[in-house]
């Protein structure tokens, strides 16, 4: 199989997963907060079917692998949450919106360490694994740093509106409706930025160059 297949497989994957992942945390902290409607939906599981979004599950990671990208990126259907039901109403929007983001990063360092730790031979002698490690690190922190861009339908649009007066309401009524193209455009035309920041974080993470 050409090997560009492979990695365009390989990233799907580990782009999938790492979605779900992040859409997970976000269910069981507003469930940790007093807000069942995750549960009660049957989006608290691992299932991908329960999770895909048309558009940010399959099309944008198509469309972006069309045209080139250097780094695939999507989500998936988001997970839903009544903020009128949490504990904590000051700051609860603002531990959910921050899972997960916080669940990519923590997945990025886990398996980051890895490779700084367990490295050596172990993994350098096997080409597939190491391939695999990378991806999974770079995609997390792709997806970590990504989110916390103040756009919706990101996570970083829900932390800045929560701290937004009614004052600047045009403001994230202006986010809210030209969002998706603000985004289309930060992807295809900050390939480069993208990818010396995540390299950077990787670097930082495993003490290895990003080497996709």
């Amino acid at each position: 199989m050409d090997s560009t297949i492979i990695i365009t497989i390989l990233s799907l994957i580990v782009l999938l997963f790492s979605v779900i992942i992040h859409e997970l945390a976000h269910g069981y902290v507003a469930y940790s907060l007093g807000d069942s409607t995750a549960k009660y939906e049957g989006r608290l599981t691992l299932n991908p079917l329960k999770h895909l979004d048309p558009f940010g599950s399959i099309i944008l990671p198509l469309l972006l692998f069309i045209v080139g990208s250097p780094f695939l990126f999507g989500w998936a259907r988001p997970v839903p949450v009544n903020p009128y039901n949490f504990k904590d109403q000051k700051y609860g929007e603002i531990k959910v919106s921050i899972a997960g983001p916080l669940s990519n990063l923590a997945l990025a360092v886990i398996f980051g360490l890895i490779i700084r730790f367990i490295g050596g031979t172990i993994l350098f002698g096997n080409v597939g694994l190491m391939m695999a490690l990378n991806y999974i690190v770079a995609i997390n922190i792709w997806l970590a740093l990504f989110n916390l861009i103040p756009v919706p339908p990101l996570d970083g649009s829900w932390i800045l509106f929560s701290f937004l007066p009614p004052k600047l309401d045009y403001i994230r009524n202006f986010l809210r409706q030209y969002g998706i193209a603000i985004l289309l455009l930060l992807i295809l035309f900050g390939g480069t930025f993208w990818v010396n920041l995540t390299g950077a974080v990787f670097h930082f993470i495993t003490g290895h160059a990003l080497i996709l």
